[in-house]
């Protein structure tokens, strides 16, 4: 089955400025970000996309959007357990969401089916509760790593999308960062930042993460999209609203995009291209 993908838009959703803007990109350019829309509410995002409909986890409520169009998003249902600071990922299919802060880090994945309205469904454990991580996937496997923890910020654990269970142990990050960014292609992870490193994995096999190069700058709690070919990085901390993009398939420093609409943390950032579909 070959690779199908939308029209290759990135999405940034969300943030603490406080922030309801969407904005979305084209990967595949350079430039601003454009104005898409507004969430339902203010909030924190993460956000996970088939290649139609982009998923916004708030702290209590999912919402979702048309990614190919532009508009207000809509109430998708309920989160299974509350709290902010998620890590996603998914395939064309299912959306997943695994681990969060309610007071303390959970290590709680749930999961929605992406082209239905509902609420998130229990789907297992991952090896260490954390917030403020990262997740990414190929078509079949959903990766999670790093994040605020218990020591163990360094961990990177994976499980099989179209099933449930707990996650298994993958191997380790080269760094116990929290508030990275990550995306993928079919084959490589990237994981971005906490500092101004980027490192990479290999999704298919298990093994502890390479060096792939660095950042502008050292940066935190953003969101990343990408093709199959290219991936973006938006917001940080501070708050900032650079946009900056590496290629996938090497290994390189960062380069420069474009900016946000609006200066944000904590920004969701999913895409209708990105290394989890089919």
């Amino acid at each position: 089955m070959g690779i199908h993908t939308g029209g290759g838009r990135a999405i940034f959703s969300g943030g603490n400025a406080p922030s309801d803007v969407i904005d979305y990109v084209t990967i595949s350019t350079l430039g601003n970000a454009t104005d898409f829309g507004n969430l339902t509410s203010a909030e924190l995002s993460d956000a996970f996309a088939s290649t139609t409909r982009g998923v916004i986890r708030l702290a209590a409520t999912y919402n979702y959007i048309h990614i190919a169009s532009t508009g207000n998003a809509t109430n998708f249902g309920n989160a299974l357990e509350n709290g902010a600071n998620n890590a996603c990922c998914s395939s064309n299919v299912r959306g997943l969401i695994g681990g969060r802060y309610t007071g303390s880090r959970s290590n709680v994945i749930e999961y929605v089916t992406i082209a239905t309205l509902g609420n998130g469904s229990d789907f297992g454990d991952l090896t260490v509760g954390r917030s403020n991580g990262v997740g990414f996937s190929s078509p079949t496997r959903g990766v999670f790593c790093c994040g605020f923890g218990s020591g163990d910020e360094n961990v990177i654990d994976y499980v099989t999308i179209a099933t449930t269970g707990n996650a298994t142990d993958f191997g380790d990050s080269a760094r116990a960062v929290s508030g990275p960014a990550g995306f993928s292609s079919a084959t490589r992870g990237v994981i971005c930042g906490g500092t101004n490193v980027i490192d990479y994995v290999t999704i298919a096999s298990t093994g502890n993460a390479t060096d792939f190069g660095d950042l502008s700058s050292s940066r935190q709690f953003f969101g990343g999209a990408s093709t199959q070919i290219r991936g973006v990085v938006g917001g940080g901390s501070g708050p900032i609203n650079t946009i900056e993009y590496v290629t996938i398939a090497n290994t390189e420093n960062a380069t420069d995009f474009g900016d946000l609409t609006v200066a944000r943390a904590f920004v969701g950032g999913c895409s209708d291209s990105h290394g989890g579909l089919l």
